[in-house]
């Protein structure tokens, strides 16, 4: 009888340790935390390190999992920001071809994440910047998104975000690893530094001369009367009235590791 009760005992702590989920653990990487996998996936590509481990990682999660790692809004921007910025990196010094085609590239579902195979776009427009329709300036929302969209999105937009995303090109914004608690500081950190770099005001004709960005996502700006506000709260100009803005050109050369420390 004392036999059994022991043996019932050890089989019911197996079953209890078979339960728990494990980290992750893949070529020396362990972690369960998802930002900080992201992190690291940001170093490993900076470093020149193989990433594969991580990649398998974030493909092979679930999304319930995923979900419920991500719940604010700073694990979500920190998470997706370094996941969007690693992937241009590895993708593109492998692939510098694809380059060629950006709406493709940009469009085409390349990236697999719990086991949803996502574009840059859909992680950019859908998750990021909550919905928004790509071509829709900031002004209308995609009808119907999907369940992976509606459970990893943001709830809340953030303009800033545009200052924080690499699309590989000379005028993107520098790549730095973003993490939930410093998330906000390191945000305004690039936008006021991407901001001053880009923007030139002529006092004689009281014309700032703007990013392109500024024009493709105005809506997350607030519009032209957003746009001052932004540059004037970042010391570009002094007064918003008056004030024309002008739109550079956009330099698309490929331009990778671009880092930055924020």
């Amino acid at each position: 009888m004392k036999h059994n009760v022991i043996t019932l005992l050890f089989l019911v702590f197996l079953s209890c340790c078979k339960v728990q989920e494990a980290p992750f653990k893949s070529s020396g990487i362990v972690s369960t935390d998802f930002n900080r996998l992201s992190e690291q996936f940001l170093e490993f590509a900076r470093d020149g390190k193989d990433t594969k481990a991580i990649q398998e990682q974030l493909a092979n999660t679930t999304l319930k999992k995923l979900s419920n790692a991500l719940k604010t809004d700073e694990q979500k921007f920190a998470f997706w920001i370094n996941i969007y910025n690693a992937y241009i990196q590895v993708i593109l010094k492998e692939h510098p071809e694809y380059y060629d085609d950006r709406r493709d590239f940009f469009s085409k579902k390349q990236i697999t994440i719990a086991g949803e195979n996502v574009a840059f776009a859909k992680i950019e427009h859908g998750i990021i910047r909550k919905s928004q329709w790509d071509i829709g300036l900031g002004y209308f929302r995609t009808w119907f998104p999907d369940k992976f969209e509606r459970k990893l999105r943001v709830k809340e937009r953030d303009f800033r975000i545009h200052f924080a995303l690499n699309c590989g090109a000379i005028d993107c914004p520098p790549v730095a690893i973003y993490t939930p608690k410093r998330i906000k500081e390191q945000l305004e950190k690039g936008t006021e530094a991407y901001l001053k770099r880009t923007s030139d005001y002529d006092i004689t004709k009281n014309e700032v001369a703007v990013t392109s960005l500024f024009s493709w996502f105005r809506g997350d700006f607030g519009g032209k009367s957003g746009v001052k506000k932004i540059l004037k709260r970042q010391g570009i100009i002094k007064d918003t009235k008056g004030v024309d803005l002008v739109y550079k050109n956009y330099d698309w050369t490929l331009d990778l590791d671009n880092f930055i420390d924020l």
